[in-house]
């Protein structure tokens, strides 16, 4: 009786290390393929960005989209074509061109965006994009987002409109001058992967 028990022992826990072993070589590429990271653009950089055309077509609207490595602000200003000017930087605290009001914005930093582009039209002066000044941008929800924080509209003054982009941190970002857009990306993190 007792070889009995300990053959049933011996036989349980030989089974169980068995199918113990077998579960992780089974699960081994379903592991493997979950950590396979994408490589994500590097070598941005922090500093100021900025190109010179004034451009008298004006802003319409100004909306934002995320992306596996780093969230992006895009100014639209159709008829703008590619030489939109812009200067895109990292700012202590955003002052509205013209008054020298303070705008808080929340985030860990800040990016001020000024666009070579009115948001009015030249010859009439009727606003062509709806933001308020020191308000979040309209239609702008951030919820989700893993690098920005906070959107600020700081106003049209001489032909540039200024936008405040408060973010996690001072991280690496890009501008590129696209037809009718100036789009802004701010990486999620310093690192090539997401």
């Amino acid at each position: 009786m007792v070889r009995i028990r300990t053959a049933c022992a011996t036989l349980a826990i030989v089974g169980a290390t068995v199918g113990v072993a077998a579960v992780p070589a089974a699960a081994a590429p379903v592991a493997a393929r979950t950590a396979t990271t994408a490589s994500c653009p590097t070598g941005w950089g922090s500093l100021a960005k900025s190109a010179t055309t004034t451009e008298v077509a004006p802003v319409r609207d100004i909306r934002t989209g995320r992306h596996d490595c780093y969230d992006r602000m895009v100014v639209d200003v159709p008829g703008g074509g590619s030489g939109v000017g812009y200067t895109v930087q990292y700012v202590d605290a955003l002052y509205q061109d013209g008054s020298g009001r303070h705008i808080p914005v929340a985030g860990g930093a800040v990016l001020e965006v000024r666009v070579g582009a009115p948001a009015y039209d030249p010859e009439t002066g009727a606003a062509t994009y709806p933001g308020r000044v020191a308000r979040p941008l309209p239609g702008v929800d951030l919820t989700g987002y893993r690098t920005f924080r906070d959107t600020r509209y700081a106003g049209s003054f001489e032909g540039e409109t200024q936008i405040g982009l408060g973010v996690r941190a001072r991280l690496p970002f890009r501008v590129l001058q696209l037809d009718g857009r100036i789009v802004v990306d701010v990486a999620h993190s310093w690192t090539a992967t997401r």
